[in-house]
């Protein structure tokens, strides 16, 4: 397939880049990222937007108090991450669409970095820099290979941790891959992903019956089948403190999160196979998230024991 190219000149644009952030319950970690960007020596021409998914909190009147700058969109009920960032996208005036969680932290010229990248080569629809743990590791899900039945098997059985060297078994999270290397992935993060506005023109927005988790494969997907390149570039890099809201509501997250693989495999890979495999996966899915449910109310029961215990 020859690549495609879509020409930016062909729309007006008012602005260079347009972070779109969609923010629930995190001020403090909103404001340390958004005080982040004016490191970076493209700022002037960043359009600023902040989705408030109904923080309840301090959010929306520091925002209007310390970056009164921001364009803020408020909205009544927690409308989801797919949903909010496609309120800010239908309004943004960027060349490209940045999506950046509200609990990163840009490193110097990361986004003039991303937006350099696509600008010079017009065959990328959307790129995405290193993303690093607050420790300085390496998160994995910045650079990855799309799902698969094989994929989840490795991952399923541990050896993809036990073999994350060999290319085929760990193939999902490209562990075999220098982090320092270009690579033209399947799949990056949605904590912070670059796309071309004009891809999105082409493509279409993020899909809004995934509420939050995997929306950013789907995404990604949709721009490679569109004919477009998707980049990993590691001379862009971002800190991300993963789950920094999510992880607030355990049990919604995790529905959420397992929503969005049967949604994935849903629109992408049920129809390779016949019906009774695919009832065979999704209660999978749903066994894999009440596994985890339970797991997760086992161990707050056991902490609230430990911590009874102490005060007694």
């Amino acid at each position: 397939m020859e690549a495609a190219q879509v020409s930016d000149s062909e729309r007006v644009f008012d602005f260079d880049v347009s972070v779109v952030i969609v923010n629930w319950k995190t001020p403090k970690l909103l404001a340390r990222c958004l005080d982040s960007l004016k490191e970076d020596p493209g700022y002037e021409r960043f359009e600023l937007i902040v989705v408030d998914n109904n923080s309840g909190d301090e959010s929306v009147p520091m925002l209007k108090e310390q970056f009164p700058f921001v364009r803020l969109i408020e909205n009544k009920e927690n409308a989801g991450f797919s949903k909010g960032c496609n309120q800010a996208i239908v309004v943004a005036k960027g060349r490209h669409i940045l999506l950046l969680n509200p609990d990163s932290v840009i490193i110097k010229d990361a986004i003039s970095t991303m937006c350099r990248y696509l600008d010079e080569n017009p065959a990328v629809g959307a790129v995405g820099p290193k993303v690093l743990n607050p420790d300085g590791t390496l998160q994995l899900a910045c650079r990855r290979s799309f799902p698969s039945v094989s994929a989840s098997f490795f991952r399923l059985t541990y050896l993809s941790h036990l073999f994350p060297n060999h290319p085929a078994v760990s193939r999902y999270n490209l562990t075999y891959a220098d982090p320092d290397d270009f690579l033209d992935v399947d799949a990056l993060s949605g904590s912070c992903m670059m796309v071309r506005h004009t891809v999105i023109d082409k493509i279409g927005l993020l899909d809004e019956d995934i509420f939050m988790f995997g929306e950013d494969i789907d995404w990604c997907w949709r721009v490679k089948e569109a004919g477009f390149s998707v980049m990993y570039i590691p001379t862009a890099a971002v800190y991300h403190i993963h789950g920094a809201a999510s992880r607030k509501r355990v049990i919604g997250t995790t529905i959420n999160l397992h929503k969005g693989m049967e949604v994935f495999y849903r629109k992408h890979l049920a129809k390779k196979y016949w019906a009774p495999f695919n009832w065979l996966v999704y209660a999978a899915i749903w066994l894999r998230a009440a596994i985890f449910i339970v797991v997760n109310l086992l161990k707050a029961f056991i902490k609230g024991l430990i911590k009874r215990e102490e005060v007694i």
